[in-house]
């Protein structure tokens, strides 16, 4: 394997398959066909067949109401066996950021939606002697997405209501137990994007990224049960882990090599696909 097969992996997608979800005037996400069908079949006053897409009524033209029939649509998947269940956290649909949020959807729908998705990623890192090593969570059993594999120490959904660094403070506190402080002194190192279809829709994320250094007496502490254990490796046997075996979660691949490049552990005289890995962090 390669990092740019970890980073293709993210960008497999045939929008042919798919067909346009508007929101007012404003196209927000992507739908399949049978999601147009079945919303419209039974939300008929809530949902509208657009040529051969499907729009929010736009005579629902607050946030509450839109919200309120996102709310019923979410139920009407659930019932119908689209979604598992709702996840009870609360997404701002949007058509790009930082336009305002249009309504907000529970996070189990927003793929089904195709409408983008936002979350945060902290690189917590040690500089010792003999180089960086990085701390690595390990997802906990139950996890609905990708159980036991190796994750980034810090990393999260953005659910509307908080700013990105609100954001990052919370999860921070919850999944390693870095304070307020701490957290604050993490530095902002850009931010990564990608397309994936899955059997449940279209996945457009946003990851923003930020880097910590860490003391080496610094130990993490998970707090909401979303991490089995944590891991300091050098970064030597992080890049090959994530290059080499399939232990990570399976967007963390882009992460690890935006890390290295920025941080100067990988550049062209070390990898053939250089400027090929650089321009599909960004999609």
């Amino acid at each position: 394997m390669s990092f740019l097969s970890r980073i293709a992996a993210c960008n497999v997608h045939d929008l042919s398959g798919f067909r346009p979800f508007r929101v007012g005037t404003e196209q927000v996400g992507w739908v399949r066909p049978a999601l147009v069908e079945t919303l419209v079949s039974e939300l008929g006053d809530a949902f509208q067949s657009d040529a051969g897409g499907l729009r929010l009524n736009p005579a629902l033209d607050g946030f509450d109401r839109r919200t309120a029939a996102m709310s019923d649509a979410v139920d009407a998947l659930v019932a119908r066996g689209f979604l598992p269940a709702r996840r009870g956290e609360m997404y701002a649909v949007r058509a790009a950021w930082p336009r305002p949020a249009l309504c907000t959807l529970d996070r189990a729908a927003v793929s089904s939606f195709g409408v983008p998705a936002f979350g945060v990623h902290l690189n917590g890192y040690v500089e010792r002697p003999d180089g960086i090593h990085m701390w690595i969570a390990r997802r906990s059993a139950d996890r609905l997405v990708d159980p036991g594999k190796l994750d980034t120490l810090v990393g999260g959904g953005h659910p509307h209501g908080l700013t990105v660094r609100e954001n990052l403070i919370k999860e921070s506190a919850e999944e390693a137990g870095i304070g307020r402080e701490l957290a604050l002194a993490a530095r902002p190192a850009g931010a990564l994007s990608y397309v994936l279809e899955t059997g449940r829709g279209l996945k457009r994320d946003t990851h923003f990224v930020y880097d910590l250094a860490l003391s080496p007496d610094f130990t993490p502490r998970n707090a909401d049960g979303e991490v089995a254990g944590f891991h300091l490796w050098p970064i030597q046997e992080v890049a090959a882990r994530v290059r080499d075996s399939e232990d990570f979660k399976y967007n963390i691949g882009p992460v690890i090599a935006d890390f290295l490049i920025r941080h100067g552990l990988l550049g062209p005289e070390d990898e053939p696909d250089y400027l090929e890995i650089v321009r599909s962090l960004h999609r």
